[in-house]
């Protein structure tokens, strides 16, 4: 197939445009800037524009586009291009598969913060309620700009990304060093649920919402059964061979980082519902496996 990407620069994009051409497909990646490529069309998501040609050529739109969510302070400007970046790609993507006189499947991103940003233990399926809160808006915000691709017909797919585990990317990079000289801690009372997902299982996840041609609707990216930040601490120490006896208590954590400590201390229990109805299998289900592949051990 003919597979555009927004996006595909990124950690995960570039994750999956590498499996997609490995798989045999075509692969265009939405640019905004640099030289003239062969697989690659500039667009400029903040105004509207991408070249509707592309779109009218695919079978597949991907949307991966975003500005960054883990920089800290969210001041206000901040908090404005979180949002806009993410509503301004979709919409721009969605505007034109609904322009296409065959529309192609759109494939949008999406995150496990369209529930909130804590659940406690309540177990969170596509069905589950909507959540509230700054990232809960941006979410909501985020998959209703692909609107118009749903009025059109085409086959639409929300991605919702719970926390991807990579060595080089995300937060378990940020973590790693100090597991691995011992410093690792568990944050609050560690009772929180982690949602979690190997990143080969997540590239694997969505090319299987590419390749699936009834997949339809929201789809929680994460692995079965989340984890307590608890079980994550002492499953993580295993990986690394290190021994972990410190633990971060919430009102530290508070002091030290602020608001950013509640995305942290949060609590989200997703499962991959829909993904398995559909007939998805993964490689890494559960946290042993996901940290071992993370890890390289």
């Amino acid at each position: 197939m003919h597979v555009v990407v927004g996006g595909a620069s990124g950690f995960l994009g570039s994750a999956l445009t590498k499996r997609l051409r490995s798989d045999g497909h075509q692969v265009t990646r939405l640019v905004r800037s640099g030289g003239p490529a062969d697989d690659a069309s500039q667009w400029d998501p903040a105004n509207g524009l991408v070249d509707q040609s592309v779109i009218d050529r695919a079978d597949i739109v991907v949307n991966l586009s975003g500005s960054s969510i883990s920089r800290w302070p969210r001041t206000r400007a901040r908090k404005r291009e979180i949002l806009q970046s993410r509503v301004c790609a979709t919409s721009t993507l969605a505007k034109a598969v609904a322009s296409s006189p065959t529309p192609p499947a759109l494939i949008s991103g999406s995150a496990m913060a369209w529930y909130g940003a804590d659940r406690g233990a309540e177990v969170l399926t596509e069905s589950s309620s909507p959540g509230t809160g700054f990232l809960a808006d941006v979410v909501h915000a985020w998959e209703g700009a692909a609107q118009p691709a749903v009025d059109a017909g085409a086959r639409v797919c929300f991605v919702r990304t719970s926390l991807v585990l990579d060595a080089d990317h995300g937060i378990l990079a940020l973590m790693l060093p100090a597991w691995k000289l011992g410093g690792g801690a568990k944050l609050g009372s560690g009772s929180q649920y982690m949602s979690l997902i190997s990143v080969n299982d997540w590239v694997r996840g969505v090319a299987f919402l590419i390749e699936t041609p009834e997949a339809n609707g929201a789809f929680n990216l994460v692995m079965p059964g989340a984890s307590t930040n608890a079980e994550f601490t002492d499953a993580l120490a295993k990986a690394v061979h290190r021994p972990t006896f410190l633990a971060a208590p919430r009102f530290v954590l508070k002091a030290a980082l602020g608001g950013a400590a509640e995305d942290l201390l949060g609590s989200l229990r997703l499962s991959p519902t829909a993904l398995l109805d559909a007939g998805f299998s993964f490689e890494q289900p559960d946290l042993t496996t996901t940290l071992a592949a993370a890890v390289g051990r």
